[in-house]
């Protein structure tokens, strides 16, 4: 491999993927699980309240895509439809609710977000659940 070659390696693509998908889904499950104990805690619960639809809806529906799309995620199972709930969700904290903060308070979300487009113009890569459909499926046609 040089660095001056045109040609892309499918395979080193499908092991970076995966490699992606495994580090981001992880990093992202360790925001997800602690809002996710606040959701199960009860209790008052004060978090941003989007839409108006309460700080509790509001809170179950990050926590939905912030620990159980980034499950998904990990397993590379409807990556497309689970990065899609993560791109709104870091949409919404980079630019709604640290929209105001300073730039080092958005960066994060800014970040997952990139990652994120990246994962859904590339898909999960041959190494996911999504893969395995993919190949059973085109095995059943024949």
């Amino acid at each position: 491999m040089t660095y001056f070659n045109s040609k892309t390696n499918l395979l080193l693509v499908d092991v970076v993927l995966l490699i992606v998908r495994l580090f981001v889904g992880f990093a992202m499950l360790s925001h997800g699980f602690p809002k996710l104990q606040m959701l199960l805690e009860g209790g008052d619960i004060k978090f941003f309240d989007f839409l108006e639809l309460g700080p509790k809806i509001s809170l179950g529906l990050t926590v939905f895509a912030e620990f159980v799309c980034s499950i998904f995620l990990i397993l590379g199972l409807f990556t497309r439809i689970a990065v899609g709930f993560l791109m709104f969700t870091m949409i919404v904290a980079g630019f709604i609710v640290h929209g105001s903060d300073p730039f080092d308070k958005r960066e994060i979300s800014l970040l997952y977000l990139g990652i994120y487009l990246l994962i859904v113009v590339l898909g999960a890569g041959r190494f996911s659940i999504d893969g395995m459909i993919k190949k059973k499926r085109r095995a059943s046609e024949w």
